[in-house]
């Protein structure tokens, strides 16, 4: 795949002159990778609002000095995914998904629902974007002492109760239907036996990634990375 252009932050400091750049094919260009939730939130949005855009992986077992270049310039903090438009580089997933829910209008709730989306995004930032992939990832790739998995285990048993609590009371997981909110909270969760949990174990989180995989659009993770 040819390199993508050199790309700079939103997020630069101010008065810092940030060097304009080539503009790519497409207007957008989303960098992710294979196993990546966080990659897959935002895929999974552009896939469902159809905007067009190209999807060029990374492979992560590649030191960073020696991934494509444009990514590296891209990547302010040397992670997936970035979201690249025209000249500006976005990083971190629930910020890119709360830009493209304004972008395209779809998936941002009603105007009222917008401070419990973003709640609920910071929660997933710190809880389930956390505990889920961390133990997934030791169960398969890196196993860790039995007090760290201990650990681990525990933490995503009691996100995954808070999210089933809070569906057994909302079809979604805000009343107006699926949102960013949604589409980040589970990332991960279409690949919970990964985990060690059974897709069943917890019935309204079970019902509401069923629910998800019912959107027109919808893609498993490991077809859309």
């Amino acid at each position: 795949m040819a390199d993508k252009p050199h790309m700079t932050s939103p997020n630069d400091p101010p008065g810092l002159p940030a060097p304009r750049l080539e503009t790519p094919v497409s207007p957008l260009l989303l960098y992710g990778a294979v196993d990546s939730g966080h990659s897959y939130k935002v895929r999974l949005l552009l896939l469902l609002t159809r905007t067009p855009h190209r999807y060029q992986r990374i492979a992560l077992d590649v030191p960073r000095a020696d991934r494509p270049a444009a990514f590296v310039a891209a990547s302010r903090y040397g992670e997936v995914p970035v979201l690249v438009e025209g000249d500006v580089a976005w990083c971190q997933s629930d910020a890119i998904l709360l830009h493209l829910a304004l972008r395209t209008g779809a998936f941002g709730g009603l105007p009222g629902e917008h401070g419990a989306i973003v709640q609920w995004l910071f929660w997933e930032a710190n809880r389930i974007g956390f505990s889920v992939p961390n133990l997934r990832f030791a169960r398969r790739w890196a196993p860790q002492p039995a007090q760290v998995m201990a650990y681990l285990r525990d933490r995503a048993e009691a996100d995954l109760q808070t999210l089933d609590a809070t569906l057994a009371r909302n079809e979604f997981l805000v009343p107006s239907g699926p949102t960013v909110a949604d589409l980040a909270c589970s990332a991960y969760l279409f690949w919970l036996d990964q985990a060690g949990f059974a897709p069943t174990a917890y019935q309204e989180v079970a019902r509401w990634l069923n629910a998800l995989r019912a959107l027109p659009g919808w893609t498993h993770p490991d077809e859309a990375l």
